[in-house]
């Protein structure tokens, strides 16, 4: 499920030239000629009434929508008028209809007897009908229940789509400045998805921006990052990884991709960007432990926050791993660098030895150091610049294949809305609904921060494979092709689950899984180029650093 595409310059209506305004007899005339028994006068009116008929489906019973459903097709809908006051009237005889807000209101309306004298019959009564239809048992058939799903369907349809334009809009007036409207435009939303489903499909996604537009409007400037505790993201994070393939397939690719660069080596190091339960790790062990001649010494540095509660869940995670290794004969060392941002790493507390091949593993990271700094040198800048000096034997970079670093905030929302739909839609294949659930959750942060955040606060930075590719390429990477044991894992894991929308690509070396024809993450390795004349060894020295821990086995 895709937004509908539009146009953000049409979103506001635009003043119409004098001579281009037809007379009310040529409308009349072109509806008559189009069949319709209305005149261009009586618009408003069947407008209103057609406002008042959707508040009434929606608001009514089952039961009373399926008598509707079994008689409109007994009605011709090219008389406009006579059809809707024909509906009104017999879903009136259901069910009294609730009052309307005053902005729909029309004084010639009022003197309707169907709003000033309410009949309602008893639910059991059998309303009369042409042919002797036996409406009672008509309703319980399947092509009147799908009347009904379709009456009700085309009203939600139709919510849908004024919810997406209004969405545009207040984006467009949340760019202009215009703070007072794009507040009402919200309000107007909220109303809006009360006539939509929200447990799917784009009332569900348009939820979430309405809340992230709602933060960033009544917020203070900069945003309300939302990040949560650390706990939190954790379990998130996990349930994320459990509910779709997106995390599996970065660590099954990037594990493919070590696994072939640590090929006939006696001593490995792998400095993982985001530790994260270790979650990717046990899978490269157990590889590293079938390997022909034997396993290697394994190194593992994870980089991951401070534990808030002062627990040391880094060195935690370290033993779990340690277990694993000791159980398969892997010898195995741990280190933990606790850091609340990766800029604030220095290449020193990774503890390198030249001897070693090393591998960096980034997994969705690299896009949180995007945000500039005018007052030091770019936070990408840094870090690409010690991965360099580290001499690695492959970088492995998994990222949101996004725009959502664009300076325009409307191209950066319309993006984004883009994107999280479909991956919405994916998740609708989840069969694990505690995990789908949280998983969402995990999302919904994600959208917050890329629509309500700015400057500093803004981590969700995704930008295109295409501009990955030219950045490291200018930081003195080059890249490496990942081969068809990489493309073979992905397919592999694909057949997990069930669903047949998840697609695996090769792109030049690099892998992308997507829904359907939208690529949704993309996977790339790339290696160092040693300086003209450079000794090729890491800058990274063998010390001791009391705000880390270690594991040896």
């Amino acid at each position: 499920m895709s937004p509908y595409q539009i146009n953000p310059s049409t979103s506001s209506a635009s003043p119409v030239p004098p001579q281009s305004l037809a007379k009310p007899q040529e409308i009349d005339g072109l509806l008559a000629g189009a069949g319709y028994k209305v005149r261009s006068s009586d618009l408003r009116q069947v407008a209103q009434r057609l406002e008042r008929l959707e508040t009434a489906m929606l608001n009514s019973p089952s039961h009373h929508l399926s008598l509707l459903a079994s008689d409109a097709v007994l009605y011709n809908p090219s008389d406009l008028s006579n059809w809707v006051d024909s509906l009104l009237s017999e879903l009136n005889q259901s069910q009294p209809l609730p009052s309307l807000p005053s902005d729909l209101s029309d004084p010639t309306a009022l003197d309707n007897p169907w709003i000033d004298h309410p009949s309602p019959l008893p639910h059991h009564t059998i309303i009369p009908q042409p042919h002797n239809i036996d409406t009672a048992a008509a309703a319980t058939t399947p092509t009147n229940n799908n009347n009904q799903l379709t009456v009700v369907t085309a009203v939600e349809e139709d919510s849908g789509i004024r919810l997406v334009h209004t969405l545009m809009t207040c984006a467009e007036s949340v760019q202009r400045g215009d703070l007072a409207l794009a507040g009402s435009l919200i309000e107007d939303m909220q109303a809006l998805l009360a006539r939509v489903n929200t447990g799917c499909g784009i009332g569900k996604v348009a939820g979430y921006f309405i809340d992230a537009l709602s933060r960033r409007i009544f917020s203070p400037v900069g945003g309300v990052a939302s990040a949560g505790s650390v706990y939190e993201n954790e379990i998130l994070y996990h349930h994320f990884y459990e509910a779709c393939p997106y995390l599996k397939f970065a660590h099954f690719t990037a594990n493919q991709a070590i696994l072939e660069a640590f090929e006939g080596q006696d001593c490995v190091h792998v400095v993982d960007f985001n530790l994260m339960h270790g979650l990717q790790w046990p899978a490269l062990i157990q590889a590293l432990a079938l390997r022909p001649g034997g396993p290697p010494l394994l190194r593992l540095t994870g980089i991951g926050p401070p534990s808030p509660d002062g627990r040391d869940s880094l060195r935690e995670i370290g033993l779990r791993l340690a277990e694993l290794a000791r159980s398969v004969n892997v010898r195995f060392a741990f280190r933990g660098v606790a850091a609340s941002r990766l800029e604030d790493v220095k290449p020193w507390l990774l503890q390198v030895n030249p001897k070693e091949a090393v591998a960096v593993n980034s997994i969705m990271q690299l896009h949180k150091l995007l945000g500039s700094n005018p007052t030091r040198e770019s936070p990408i800048d840094t870090v690409l610049n010690w991965i360099r000096r580290l001499n690695p034997k492959i970088v492995t970079v998994v990222e949101q294949e996004a725009k959502h670093n664009q300076p325009s905030f409307l191209d950066r929302f319309t993006e984004a809305l883009y994107y999280y739909s479909t991956m919405f839609d994916s998740l609708e294949a989840c069969a694990l609904q505690p995990e789908k659930a949280l998983a969402e959750m995990y999302i919904q942060r994600e959208i917050c921060n890329v629509v309500s955040c700015e400057g500093s606060a803004r981590l969700e930075r995704h930008e295109p494979l295409a501009k990955w590719r030219a950045r490291l390429t200018a930081a003195g990477f080059r890249p490496l092709h990942l081969g068809s044991n990489a493309f073979k894992q992905a397919s592999m894991l694909l057949t997990l689950f069930s669903a047949e929308g998840y697609s695996v690509e090769e792109k030049e070396g690099c892998l992308t899984l997507g829904w359907h024809s939208r690529p949704l993450i993309a996977a790339s390795a790339w290696q160092a180029v040693p300086d003209g004349g450079g000794s090729g060894s890491p800058s990274g020295v063998i010390g001791s650093s009391g705000n880390n821990t270690g594991v040896m086995l």
